[in-house]
């Protein structure tokens, strides 16, 4: 026990690097949840409809590992519009979720007077594609608010051994189009950009090292490995034809 007491532990701490966390705005085909609640037994009815409870949909989706959001969320069209029961069509592309919501709570506000009511809607995960280099590439959903670019690589299997790490291409939407961006992962300045945080309907690629040119091999001891018993091959059928 004396021992222990006496032990010093080497631990290395970096400085903190501050996020720098967008606020995210909705985009044409995004998916949100809505949730509506009222005073009314009769409005309630009607907002489940919004909310998925009319069925155990989203009990059993939930259990077998779906999209929940998919099944019992609103997919904004092309123009970011929604329609829901009785409010009618809202615009919500380039809205934050807090002004999503002041402007349904003005909707509903018409129905359900003195505040009688509780509006809740978020987006409906985190949606992002990884491409090339990855264990697992395809099309990721976390069902998360917010999702580090760790996180997502985590969720695709992470990167393969032959990966770039320092020239990860991320494709990202905006509002007026879409920008490449390159992510170096081994610098630690990416904890405080704005590309630690994933955004949805991202896009990650990883291109492959040079070594991928040299053969078959997933890394360069198997490729070498591959060279060698191809040239020990030859050497050998030379010989014999000799």
């Amino acid at each position: 026990m004396q021992e222990l007491e006496n032990s010093t532990v080497n631990v290395y701490s970096s400085e903190k690097y501050a996020y720098n966390e967008q606020k995210y705005r909705f985009q044409s085909y995004d998916i949100v949840e809505i949730n509506i609640k009222t005073t009314s037994p009769e409005l309630n009815e009607i907002f489940s409809i919004i909310s998925g409870e009319a069925g155990s949909t989203s009990m059993n989706m939930s259990q077998n590992g779906g999209d929940v959001f998919f099944m019992n969320g609103y997919t904004l069209n092309e123009e970011g519009i929604v329609e829901l029961p009785l409010l009618g069509e809202m615009k919500l592309i380039g809205l934050t979720t807090e002004e999503a919501k002041t402007l349904i709570e003005k909707k509903v506000q018409v129905y359900v007077p003195d505040d009688g009511f509780f509006v809740r809607i978020r987006l409906g995960g985190i949606r992002f594609s990884a491409l090339g280099e990855f264990n697992a590439p395809g099309k990721q959903t976390i069902l998360q608010s917010r999702v580090t670019i760790f996180e997502a690589l985590a969720a695709a299997g992470d990167l393969t051994t032959i990966a770039k790490r320092d020239e990860i291409i991320l494709l990202r939407q905006y509002p007026d189009g879409s920008q490449i961006h390159k992510i170096n992962l081994n610098d630690r300045n990416l904890l405080g950009s704005e590309f630690y945080f994933l955004k949805t309907n991202d896009v990650l690629y990883a291109e492959p090292l040079k070594v991928r040119e040299l053969g078959a091999g997933t890394n360069f001891i198997q490729t070498l490995a591959l060279i060698t018993s191809t040239v020990s091959t030859i050497a050998l059928i030379l010989t014999i034809v000799r």
